[in-house]
């Protein structure tokens, strides 16, 4: 019988027990609310932006020189969102001259500290400079001889204490409403990474095809990389005729090579003329009879060219200006090397 009661006892069911939690608002959206709110981010955050200029001195030309100087990597570091922003400044450094790379605290302590030689500089962001991932590495940084730079919001922090330099990301507040999640805080952060890339690129005497070489796939990168001699057309490829062609063989050669033109080259391969469609359609509308004319009769004289080393975007502009769509490529002595027309380019997204 007591074993009927405990089964039943056991099998009995019990009431549901789970911890007391808060409703959840009900979501309302009020437009008005949210662009008096976003009004207000950019006025905190500007006002951010201004005192963080205010708290700029000696310590930030000393942290550019030290990295100007490196001679090795500057190694960015952060946690939560300081290392999201971490992760751009390293980028904006890679790619203005600076070589830079990211390595996560948390994964510094655990191996990833291998990464870190002697000749890096350690940029940390921490806002609060009290990250236990950080300063659980920062001995080991010291036994390495590292220059470690602190970007902080508290310049009395750990951090701050163990720091060579010292740069103050400090704000007063925080865009959100609740002043719990980082919004001003890595604005300020955000804004000082580009201020250091950029004093830094500037003592490089970094130049626009620099940044195209560190930007190959860009559309500055083609503008800036990609030269006349990568895109023109060559060998078979050229409608070439001489002087003493005939006009319907000129006709077949343009039609042949599909450029839309021919060059007009004595027996050495100098350039002495063009003759292109738009000549033809010309020629018809002033009712000229071409058919028993040579090409050296109706060709234009000293036409627009370029040379095979000149960047393809010239080349491009200078069609713009002249309002034309083929222009021939030239060596020093004037010899007929190739051609590069609107298609080309275009192909090659250089416009």
């Amino acid at each position: 019988m007591v074993g009927a009661g405990w089964s039943r006892a056991y099998n009995r069911p019990h009431p549901k027990r789970t911890p007391a939690s808060p409703v959840p608002a009900k979501p309302s959206f009020d437009a008005p609310r949210a662009l008096q709110l976003a009004h207000q981010t950019f006025d905190i955050e500007a006002r951010a932006l201004l005192g963080l200029k205010a708290r700029q001195g000696e310590n930030f030309g000393e942290a550019v020189r030290t990295m100007l100087q490196c001679t090795g990597r500057v190694v960015v570091m952060g946690m939560g969102k300081s290392g999201h922003v971490g992760r751009k400044i390293a980028a904006t450094l890679a790619s203005t001259g600076t070589p830079a790379m990211f390595v996560h605290p948390a994964e510094a302590s655990h191996g990833d500290l291998g990464m870190v030689t002697r000749g890096d500089v350690v940029l940390a962001i921490s806002n609060s400079g009290e990250v236990d991932e950080i300063a659980a590495i920062l001995p080991a940084l010291k036994r390495l001889g590292i220059t470690l730079v602190a970007m902080t919001g508290r310049t009395e922090s750990t951090l701050a204490q163990h720091a060579d330099i010292v740069l103050s990301s400090a704000v007063d507040e925080e865009a959100c409403p609740l002043k719990l999640a980082p919004t001003a805080s890595t604005t300020a952060q955000m804004a000082l990474g580009d201020a250091l890339a950029v004093a830094l690129l500037d003592a490089r005497g970094f130049r626009e095809e620099d940044f195209a070489r560190s930007h190959p796939g860009g559309s500055l990168g083609r503008k800036l990389l990609t030269h006349v001699r990568d895109l023109m057309r060559t060998g078979e490829a050229l409608p070439r005729v001489s002087p003493e062609t005939g006009f319907t063989d000129m006709m077949r050669e343009m039609s042949s090579k599909g450029l839309g033109a021919a060059a007009i080259c004595d027996a050495d391969g100098h350039v002495l003329g063009i003759f292109t469609d738009g000549d033809l359609r010309r020629g018809i509308e002033q009712g000229r009879d071409l058919r028993d004319l040579k090409a050296g009769e109706v060709m234009h004289k000293k036409p627009r060219s370029v040379s095979p080393d000149a960047l393809a975007v010239d080349a491009a502009d200078l069609m713009e200006e002249a309002r034309i769509t083929l222009v021939l490529v030239v060596d020093r002595e004037n010899k007929l090397v190739g051609a590069l027309n609107f298609n080309d380019l275009m192909r090659a997204k250089v416009i």
